[in-house]
């Protein structure tokens, strides 16, 4: 008897599992086509009663000095990783262990499997489905999709999500007119969009700004890019 209860069990087990799978390859097939409705985050202050901004705007039609400077800045080995940087991980966990100011190691792909598949928050279970679903829109997307939806959806302030939003909102510009002074200067709030700021940036913001602006001319000359382009 107890060992009809547990084979019951672990087959429905199984078969939940095997629906999870599948039913999240759709889930990120279908938006290797369609943009994401809205993010965990946009649906939380919505429900807050915030006003969301957001518009989508294809890859192709924005200012290439934007995703030149979130390669920059935030995933310098975007175009040759497969989803994960493994060699930054290395080096966060190395500078974490010796006490030095945290770094993080998630790349451009995992930060945009977490915004458009997951909750904000961490635990062992979220960062599971984080590697998982990273995996798979490396598999299904390739990575002019992986930027695309990145740049439309990353949270850019309170109730900001998506550069286009972000560049109306903070310069009154549309997206495919941002400078590289004016892209590196959206980029440098990130990873902290509440805590920093694009109107009124604090000194540490406008140096960052600057380096970035210097980064997104090497990204453009060594050609860090070019698999956006191909």
């Amino acid at each position: 008897m107890i060992g009809r209860v547990i084979g019951f069990i672990v087959g429905w087990f199984f078969r939940l599992l095997a629906a999870v799978i599948v039913l999240s390859i759709i889930w990120v097939a279908a938006y290797r086509f369609l943009p994401p409705p809205i993010t965990f985050l946009a649906a939380r202050d919505s429900i807050a009663g915030k006003r969301v901004q957001q518009s989508w705007v294809p890859l192709t039609a924005m200012s290439r000095s934007l995703p030149r400077a979130v390669i920059g800045a935030e995933d310098a080995n975007f175009c040759t990783h497969h989803g994960i940087d493994f060699e930054a991980v290395k080096a966060a966990a190395q500078a974490n262990f010796q006490g030095r100011k945290l770094r993080g190691g998630s790349t451009i792909s995992q930060q945009t499997a977490k915004n458009a598949f997951l909750w904000p928050g961490r635990s062992y279970v979220r960062k599971g489905l984080e590697v998982w679903f990273t995996g798979l829109i490396e598999l299904l997307w390739g990575k002019p999709r992986i930027m695309e939806i990145y740049l439309n959806i990353i949270e850019m302030g309170p109730g900001i999500y998506g550069m286009p939003a972000a560049s109306q909102h903070y310069f009154g510009t549309t997206v495919d007119r941002l400078s590289p002074k004016q892209a590196a200067r959206l980029t440098a709030i990130l990873p902290q969009p509440i805590k920093r700021s694009v109107a009124k940036p604090s000194k540490s913001v406008r140096r960052y700004a600057r380096r970035i602006e210097r980064r997104v001319k090497v990204v453009r000359d060594g050609g860090i890019d070019a698999c956006l382009w191909n």
